[in-house]
């Protein structure tokens, strides 16, 4: 018969059957198996030596396969199904079938059997009418169809199951829009959730459409940052009140003002006023409620029917004590009580269920300010939040408040959180079921606890700043939102402790803003939130389509328009004199106010169908009587206006003129309101401090300004010639910018052989020698010149006519105690690997005498006892180190904790600045010093001597006494001593030094004697074991000097034998913040300087560094820099090369070397490319390469959504490698990151989308990253050497050109001196 076409796989799979059947009952079956393979010729042929083809019987297959028992196959099948259950769990674990279906079947994928669609009746029969779940292994629960069929079969169901919390992860956010020019810190939605209301410090309410983003309204009124808004209950009113001291209600259905109200202190600035309707009260009577930072709160009433308010105020003032704010406030569920948050430590009830709101009760267990408090939502009890650290649950029992404590100081099992850190509460919220409460801790914690027991039950970690927001889903108790200034957004399953989705507010060109805001629409199926840079960001489920119809810049024209207001603070717009929600429809604008096209001004309310000529605004300006400029919307004026000048407009120009009259002559104080009329509304006060460079085309185009300052002619053609200037930094001068372009910006990573830690440095008070004769004065001015003496001995100095644009080189070398070569006990140079004692109360004091100095800028918020839980003394080990430039120099440590029983580092640290003061005592000091001075147990009337200005003063132990009452245990300063010469002071114990019995006492009592050199080394630091390897110091340093001599009989070392001559590289002092060279190390390793070979070798490092800081990254003198640098270190390294270099030499150049002997190295090494635009190039090439790659195939296109309809669902942004090489091409990439970021996101979608490591698609995806994360890091690294080398290049030209004009202008100056 023909022969049957058969795969090798099946031919082998009846062989397998065939064999079974033989083994067992059935072997007729086996035999008519074997007939028909051969009669088919389904039995594979052999091949014979000759190369013909043989047809084989099934005996000789068998015999060609005996290594195959009969029974293989039945083995085969067993060991199938463990397998395939350790990849893809079946929905019975332990049941083992060969016929299973579904998630049962030996077929099954991961991604396949994860769109099983149950039946209802099925799924309520299996489960016997009690809710229906699912197995503990299936991977999603049924859809929605089925719940709601099961749900009428059985007449129960869950909503976790219908709505399982991995659907959140499907939110996205449809549209990020700029509506406003400053932050916006209040966001909310209506009762509906269809409309989004925004308050910003631009002083503007804005009403946005949840549905597609539209802009729908703008409210105008306030003078001054919108600090919150609130909607009431009914979804009639919107109430804002801002920092002006006043509240603002609206109508939500026609935008008209409903009234101003006017209760809080009006000479108070800086009020926040937090208006909350209350839910409901008895029969049509409504609460307003607002707390301000004058310490009142006031309660508005008001009818719900006819929306009127009432002119009674109930106002309650709670100051115990001046300065008191009340800075949190919430209403109960039911309405009837109010509780109130302030900076006194209390908290406040008051009972709103009487004919009048009552004080009910006063509660004051935190210990410091309350911070936040909120009610649950669906009885009496609320929870507060302090910043004691405590957050406490509160609920009415017997006639008294009851609290559960909360501390904020709890650990889960295992967790590791930051012992140091001072943790305060900075929000709080309960979930929408009341059974958790959230808190958010200053450490960016969240902490989800039992609201019954106070048990902490989850930490929820990914936020890097503080959260300040905290929004529960509006019905489902398992979602939370969290917010904060680190911009990120994150989603919460609060039942398990996990995080859902995030979100990171990213702002293109800006970096990222922090979000303020965050809040649910009713129906939880969108979420708004604001930022710190204007914007409203929309979130939800479904499509973006309909928000993609609108622009990124939503204002309107009339947005900032000069408004009047009468002595009721109700106002009108200055231009048309009418109030402005009954102005026509505003034209739409972006920030810079250049109209948008017409298809987006049928966006506005009014103007949807306009004609097309009508959506086209035309603007212009027109002079008015006063021969200003106004900006006017030409065929805007409202109907019934005239040319004429009406009544109100001269009597506003007279006002305006009287005002002006009275400001020119100085009569009224500024900020003075005119009581008789209408008062001129100017901007607000922080509208133009959006961003620095802003063209902030809104309030320039649409006059938002103070009438003095509305622009003439001229001023219009100068703005449209304007030059934006970046900003000079506050208190950095002209010249240190120069100085510190590239002054180390990170602290050194030089750490992986010091082993150790880094101090700062440290020195013992420095007295004066006194001379009796003469005054205090004299003798430190005489002192300071021999101290200078003394400095140009040791160092050649350069020439005194040696400047810089005018400033002396001299005032930007590194001090003398930084340069030192000699080891002295005092002043302390801190080195790589220091282990220290840390004083918190001499830190501060170098703090105070800095401000006092004004020597640099310090901000003291950002000192370390401001961020962390500082002790009064703290062991810490040096892990950073730099320098930068000055003047002053400023040593910069990074200090890591040590635990102080083992010695070993915590992994917390922290980074301060610091340098040597005159009169300023040493806040580091080495633990061995330390160690040391604290077994000495000083007591009164003991005799000791101290080293200061290299000489043995004398003094007595008179008591001990802590240096500050609030630091009792700290050794800082403990002693109170009296010297021979009868002055008195505090002394530290490391200061003080038993006099020994051969001791040299001096000739008259008070006088110094001179200290031995035998005695000042004697006091140095002693090297502790392994700190030098498995040598000695002395013969390290005896090694490493002979390495140095032969190193420096060589060209390449010439360079670094010695300093830099300031005379020939003037700008070196003020580039480079810590110089040495070969020949400062030598000198230092002969004097024994270096405490450990760590801190050698960061110096040695230093050479580089300075070299590459100075030069071109690709000049000769940093590649000899390199050399010399890098054979020293292996020098240093090398424990068998006791004296010879060159072989280490040799050992470098061999290894740099292409196509040397020694066959390790063929390939030349890498040049850098100096040119900006090469990348790109580099990119198009390396694209091309990844195209012609056969692993690129799956990612050359769009993936096709019809083959593939759940990718959208799975995958936000999709890229491909075609649409990167149209915007390539295109010339949209700025960068080469940009484009690496676009490239690195195909990855990451195909192993999100394809997650199975065994697939081809996942292993064609690791082979092509591989390759390409090889071949960019190189082009990323040539394009920041190359802005970096430009940049340089740049200001070194700028530093030229002073030079050559201070030179100019001082040889001119000489010539004149000359002719006179």
């Amino acid at each position: 018969m023909a022969q049957h076409q058969c795969s090798e796989i099946e031919a082998e799979l009846y062989y397998l059957i065939a064999r079974f059947l033989q083994s067992g009952p059935c072997k007729k079956s086996a035999k008519v198996l074997v007939e028909e393979l051969e009669e088919y010729e389904l039995i594979p042929e052999r091949w014979s030596w000759d190369g013909k083809r043989n047809k084989r019987n099934f005996a000789e297959w068998v015999s060609l396969n005996q290594h195959i028992p009969a029974d293989y196959l039945l083995r085969l099948c067993q060991r199938i199904g463990p397998l395939l259950d350790k990849e893809v769990p079946p929905s019975v674990p332990g049941v083992r079938t060969l016929l299973g279906f579904g998630r049962q079947s030996l077929l099954r994928t991961d991604k396949g059997c994860s769109h099983t669609v149950w039946s209802g009746s099925a799924f309520a029969a299996l489960h016997r009418g009690r809710p229906p779940e699912p197995p503990i292994t299936y991977g999603r629960p049924p859809n929605v169809a089925s719940i709601v069929g099961a749900r009428q079969t059985s007449g129960t169901a869950r909503f976790t199951h219908a709505v399982p919390a991995s659907a959140y992860q499907h939110m996205k956010m449809h549209r990020r829009i700029l509506g406003h020019l400053s932050s916006v810190y209040c966001v909310a939605f209506d009762r509906t959730g269809r409309r989004i209301f925004t308050g910003s410090d631009d002083c503007l309410v804005k009403i946005w459409a949840t549905d597609n983003g539209r802009l729908l309204s703008t409210l105008r009124g306030h003078a001054a940052e919108i600090s919150d808004m609130a909607v009431n209950y009914e979804n009639t009113l919107i109430a804002s009140a801002s920092c002006d001291t006043v509240i603002r209600v609206w109508c939500l259905r026609t935008c008209a003002p409903i009234t101003v109200l006017q209760g809080h202190g009006a000479a108070i600035t800086s009020i926040q006023v937090l208006p909350q309707f209350s839910p409901s009260a008895k029969g049509t009577t409504r609460y307003l409620a607002s707390t301000g930072a004058d310490g009142m709160v006031c309660f508005w009433q008001w009818n719900s029917l006819s929306m009127k308010f009432n002119d009674r105020l109930f106002k309650f003032t709670e100051r115990s004590r001046p300065g008191v704010q009340i800075s949190c406030s919430s209403f109960s569920c039911g309405g009837m009580f109010f509780a109130t948050g302030s900076t006194d430590h209390s908290i406040r009830v008051y009972y709103l269920g009487s004919a009048e709101p009552t004080r009910f009760s006063e509660l004051d267990t935190h210990t410091d300010k309350v911070v936040a408090v909120q009610f649950c939502n669906n009885s009496d009890r609320f929870v507060s939040g302090s910043r004691d650290g405590t957050a406490r649950v509160w609920h009415y029992q017997q006639q008294e408040w009851k609290s559960i404590v909360l501390d904020m100081t709890t650990r889960l099992s295992g967790s590791c959180e930051d012992k140091m850190t001072k943790l305060v509460v900075t929000m709080v919220a309960w979930d929408c079921a009341d059974r958790t409460v959230i808190t958010a801790v200053s450490n960016y914690l969240l902490k989800v606890w039992s609201s019954t027991t106070g048990q902490l039950l989850h930490v929820l970690s990914g936020h890097d700043d503080e959260v300040f927001v905290l929004e529960a889903h509006p019905f489902d108790p398992r979602i939370m939102l969290s917010a904060g200034h680190d911009g990120n957004i994150y989603v919460w399953d609060l039942s398990k402790g996990t995080k859902i989705r995030n979100f990171f507010n990213m702002i293109e060109g800006q970096g990222h803003g922090a979000v303020f805001d965050c809040k649910f629409s009713a129906d939880g199926q969108h979420f708004a939130c604001t930022d710190s840079h204007g914007h409203l960001l929309i979130f939800g489920f479904g499509c973006s389509k309909l928000y993609e119809k609108i622009p990124d810049h939503m204002f309107f024209h009339t947005d900032y328009r000069p408004l009047i207001r009468d002595s009721n603070n109700y106002v009108l717009d200055e231009q048309t004199q009418q109030a402005p929600h009954l102005m026509p429809p505003p034209f739409l604008v972006d920030v810079d106010g250049n109209p948008h096209p017409p298809h987006f001004q049928r966006l506005v309310p009014g103007r949807e169908s306009c004609k097309e000529e009508q959506l086209v605004p035309q603007l212009g300006y027109m002079a008015n009587g006063d021969g200003e400029v106004v900006e006017q919307v030409i065929g805007q004026q409202t109907v019934g206006e005239q040319p004429e000048e009406s009544p109100l407009d001269g009597l506003i120009r007279q006002l305006q003129h009287q005002q002006d009259e009275s400001l020119n002559s100085g009569a009224a104080p500024r900020g003075q309101n005119n009581h008789s009329g209408l008062d001129f509304l100017g901007s607000p006060p922080n509208v133009g401090l959006r961003r620095t460079g802003q063209v902030e085309g809104v309030r320039q185009m649409h006059h938002n300004a103070p009438r003095s300052q509305i622009a003439t002619e001229r001023d219009l053609l100068a703005w449209s010639r304007r030059v934006v200037v970046s900003e000079v930094q506050l208190g950095v001068s002209r010249y240190a910018a120069v100085g510190m372009y590239d002054s180390s910006s990170e602290y050194s990573d030089w750490t992986a052989d010091a082993g150790i830690n880094l101090q700062p440095p440290k020195r013992p008070i420095r007295r004066q020698l006194r001379n009796p004769g003469n005054s205090s004065s004299e003798e430190e001015e005489g002192d300071g010149e021999g101290e200078a003496a003394g400095e140009e001995a040791r160092r050649e100095k350069p020439d005194s006519s040696l400047s810089l644009a005018g400033h002396d080189a001299e005032e930007w070398l590194p001090p003398s105690w930084i340069m030192e070569t000699i080891p002295r006990r005092s002043p302390f140079v801190p080195q790589m690997g220091d282990e220290l004692i840390y004083f918190r109360q001499g830190h501060q004091a170098y703090v105070r005498a800095v401000r006092k100095a004004r020597c640099y800028v310090v901000n003291p918020q950002k000192q370390p006892w401001n961020k962390l839980d500082l002790r009064d003394q703290e062991s810490v080990k040096i892990v950073g180190l730099k320098y930068e430039v000055g003047p002053p120099t400023l040593c910069c440590l990074k200090l890591a904790f040590l635990d102080p029983n083992s010695g070993k580092m915590t992994g917390e640290s922290f980074s301060l600045k610091y340098h040597d003061m005159p009169d300023v005592i040493d806040f580091l000091v080495l633990q061995q010093f330390y160690n040391e001075a604290k077994e000495r147990n000083w007591q009164s009337g003991m005799r000791f001597r101290s080293i200061i200005d290299d000489a043995w003063w004398f003094g007595s132990v008179e008591n001990q006494q802590p240096f500050q009452s609030e630091y009792p245990d700290s050794l800082f300063q403990c002693y109170a001593v009296r010297w021979d010469n009868g002055e008195r002071e505090k002394m530290s114990p490391w200061d003080m030094e038993p006099i020994p019995e051969e001791a040299a006492f001096p000739d008259e009592e008070g006088d110094g004697v001179p200290v031995l050199e035998e005695e000042l080394k004697a006091l140095l630091y002693r090297p502790q074991e392994g700190e030098w390897g498995v040598h000695t110091r002395d013969e390290d340093c005896e090694r490493v000097i002979c390495g140095i001599d032969q190193l420096l009989t060589l060209d390449i070392a010439k360079p670094f034998s010695s300093p830099v001559d300031l005379r020939d590289y003037p700008l070196y002092c003020i580039v480079v913040a810590y110089p040495t060279d070969l020949g400062t190390i030598r000198k230092r390793l002969e004097n024994r300087f270096y405490r450990r070979i760590s801190a050698l070798m960061w110096e040695v490092r230093y050479i580089e560094h300075n070299a590459r800081t100075f030069n071109e990254p690709q000049s000769p003198i940093v590649t000899a820099a390199k050399t010399v640098t890098d054979v020293l270190l292996r020098f240093i390294g090398y424990d068998r090369c006791q004296t010879c270099i060159f072989s280490t030499l040799q050992r470098k150049l061999d290894s740099d070397t292409p196509g040397t002997s020694t066959g390790q190295r063929t390939t030349k090494k890498r040049g850098v490319v100096l040119d900006v635009q090469a990348w790109y190039g580099q990119c198009r090439e390396l694209l091309k390469r990844l195209l012609e790659s056969p692993d690129s195939e799956p990612f050359r296109q769009p993936v096709d959504l019809f083959a593939y309809p759940d990718y959208r669902d799975i995958i936000d942004t999709p890229m491909d490698l075609g649409t990167v090489s149209e915007t390539l091409a295109a010339g949209n990439y700025e960068n080469p990151m940009e484009f690496c970021k676009d490239v690195r996101l195909i990855f990451s979608n195909s192993k999100a989308y394809t997650p199975n490591k065994k697939s081809r698609i996942y292993s064609m995806t690791l082979s092509l990253s591989a390759f390409f994360e090889a071949q960019i890091l190189p082009i990323i690294a040539d394009y920041k050497s190359a802005i970096q080398n430009q940049r340089r290049s740049r200001q070194r030209q700028s530093y030229r050109k002073r030079l050559r004009s201070s030179s100019s202008s001082a040889s001119a100056s000489r010539a004149s001196r000359y002719l006179s």
